[in-house]
């Protein structure tokens, strides 16, 4: 057996050793980093001759065997922008590049990153602790997701627009003896979305019959009247105390057709300065005891009065859904969903590509990205206000830590007997 190449092989056990304890230092170091994914080492024997008779010393090298598919801890986090993806996947993220003309500039590269920890930054983008900016879906108005396409996902609405009242519901009971007017105050949004104040009477006019009249000052008083026929009083003849049929409508009020069944609507218009705007009262449906009904009891009773439109609203906040989508929260109560989140999968994440801040990129060996709905197609589950942790486990990594120095200091032992042995040999001719 040659001196020399059990004393280069012995040095081959110490480079070896020496990047195993790389991967043990820069896992030790990680500890605490959020999403990151440590490196533990694989040793690979090299052979210069090995037969039944005859082996030769050859060589060792450690390379490193990635831990991507192995989930760190996941913790919930105060940040409710914070997600994590509780099983397989990645976030998909762009890495800003710079500005041109005031906009934000991003590498054409796709990365892919474990780590969760989003926050805005001052140009609306969710960003993480490593500065990369969260992608996602497009919606429509419907929060339909555009699955063609993924961008930045970027916190631009800042306003809701103020919604006109198009709608009024009401729902109460006429006393069936009743002799004296009754009134209800309504309250509508005009289309600049100034709350406007109304006024709906009710007046007893003969037997099974009330006069509905709606008037508002800031439109110029009464809007129109009609009859509201009950039971025995309307045409065709309904249940006691249901709708049967409208009459007599007059200045901008309509009533629907009488049809058993069908919703016993009454519309009209009212004009707040920005011109004619038309509002359907829904009193609930001819011939059925919901909605408006007149019943024996001794006053007038509201069960519900809603309507719809909105004013102008202010950001408030945003939210992240299970689904992964993202929606604008207003101070008028209203929310819209702007994107959705996605998951993307690959045949082997353990051959991705390594970048700074725990990040990924596509390889040959990784496969193809796959991107889809989170837990849709093998992708994990999204959670909401949490973050994952890195992988790393400090006792098993001291473990390896002193594995690591034993037997780099064994390999020191065989150079050191190798270089003895070599001078024997030169000190033979003496």
């Amino acid at each position: 057996m040659s001196l020399f190449a059990s004393m280069t092989t012995a040095i081959t056990g110490l480079n070896a050793q020496a990047r195993a304890l790389g991967h043990v230092s820069d896992n030790v170091a990680n500890s605490q980093t959020v999403g990151f994914k440590r490196t533990d080492t694989n040793f690979v024997s090299y052979l210069t001759e090995s037969t039944a008779t005859v082996h030769r010393p050859g060589s060792v090298v450690a390379r490193p065997d990635y831990t991507n598919t192995v989930a760190g801890t996941i913790s919930q986090s105060e940040n409710p922008l914070s997600m994590a993806i509780s099983g397989q996947g990645f976030f998909s993220v762009a890495r800003p590049t710079g500005t041109t003309n005031g906009k934000v500039t991003f590498d054409e590269r796709q990365f892919f990153t474990r780590a969760g920890d989003f926050q805005l930054d001052r140009e609306g983008y969710m960003v993480n602790g490593s500065g990369y900016v969260l992608q996602g879906w497009s919606v429509d108005a419907s929060g339909n997701p555009d699955r063609t396409q993924i961008q930045p996902i970027q916190i631009s609405d800042l306003v809701f627009n103020p919604i006109a009242t198009t709608s009024i519901e009401l729902s109460a009971n006429l006393p069936a003896t009743g002799t004296t007017a009754v009134t209800t105050p309504i309250n509508v949004y005009d289309s600049l979305g100034a709350l406007q104040e109304m006024t709906m009477t009710w007046t007893p006019n003969g037997s099974n019959t009330w006069t509905l009249d709606i008037s508002s000052a800031a439109a110029g008083g009464s809007l129109g009247t009609i009859d509201v026929q009950f039971g025995q009083a309307a045409t065709p003849t309904s249940a006691d105390g249901t709708i049967g049929s409208f009459a007599n409508a007059s200045g901008t009020f309509a009533g629907s057709a009488a049809v058993a069944g069908d919703p016993a609507t009454v519309t009209f218009t009212a004009d707040f300065g920005q011109g004619p705007q038309t509002v359907t009262l829904d009193l609930g449906a001819f011939n059925v005891a919901g909605g408006v009904t007149q019943y024996a009891q001794d006053e007038y009773s509201v069960r519900n009065l809603a309507q719809n439109g909105v004013p102008l609203g202010s950001y408030s906040s945003v939210t992240v859904g299970d689904n992964g989508d993202i929606s604008i929260n207003y101070d008028n109560g209203q929310s819209r969903v702007v994107a959705r989140v996605p998951v993307t999968t690959f045949n082997n994440p353990d051959a991705l590509q390594r970048l700074d801040g725990q990040a990924f990129m596509r390889t040959v060996e990784s496969g193809e990205a796959r991107t889809s709905d989170a837990s849709n197609n093998g992708a994990g589950q999204l959670a909401i206000s949490s973050v994952e942790g890195s992988n790393v486990d400090i006792a098993a990594e001291f473990s390896k830590l002193i594995i690591a120095q034993r037997a780099y200091t064994a390999n020191t032992k065989i150079v050191t007997a190798t270089d003895e042995m070599l001078q024997d040999t030169i000190n033979m001719r003496r």
